[in-house]
């Protein structure tokens, strides 16, 4: 594989437009950007998830797969008419979902971002995710994107909620849950 970047420093955006794969400019702040934008910051805080985590644990591989995924839609955007992003994301994720989620108790009440740090990490990470899809759908109302794309954002944000519940409650590790009367509740 050639270079991709010989020099980062281009002027070329100085003026507040970027280039696409394609050759044509938009602004900084178009919709399609700001989506690009979004989904590389989830990936940067999902690689901030990851340095919490040890190499070995069973969610590193499942996360550094879901950081290319991120890096080919981001690379779908940047090029208009072409197809990058894998097909069966949503599938692969709801799969794993399904696994993690099979090993907590149901749900009863609401759950509050917080825990050991790497679940934290997991909660902004799925905060990010829901803005990377707002971003996605006003996009998607200027010009059609890849709805696979839609799917799998949506899918990748409840993901990343049951591994932030994952990860929180390992190692005897608890859940904090909200109370109407601000009392501590935990889920154990």
């Amino acid at each position: 594989m050639g270079k991709r970047l010989s020099r980062i420093v281009t002027r070329t955006g100085d003026t507040g437009s970027t280039g696409l794969s394609d050759g044509s400019r938009v602004d900084k702040d178009h919709p399609r950007i700001e989506a690009i934008g979004t989904l590389d910051e989830l990936n940067s805080h999902l690689g901030l998830l990851l340095t919490a985590l040890p190499s070995e644990h069973p969610v590193s591989p499942w996360i550094i797969t879901i950081q290319h995924d991120l890096f080919d839609l981001g690379g779908e955007l940047a090029c208009p008419g072409h197809q990058l992003f894998p097909e069966k994301v949503s599938e692969r994720l709801e799969h794993q979902l399904e696994q993690l989620n099979n090993t907590m108790p149901p749900l009863e009440e609401f759950i509050l971002p917080g825990g050991k740090l790497a679940a934290s990490q997991a909660h902004i990470c799925r905060t990010v995710c829901r803005r990377a899809e707002r971003t996605l759908i006003s996009l998607n109302r200027e010009t059609k994107i890849n709805p696979q794309a839609l799917i799998s954002i949506n899918r990748l944000s409840d993901w990343l909620f049951i591994v932030a519940r994952f990860l929180a409650r390992e190692n005897g590790g608890r859940e904090t849950l909200w109370n109407r009367q601000r009392t501590v509740q935990h889920n154990t």
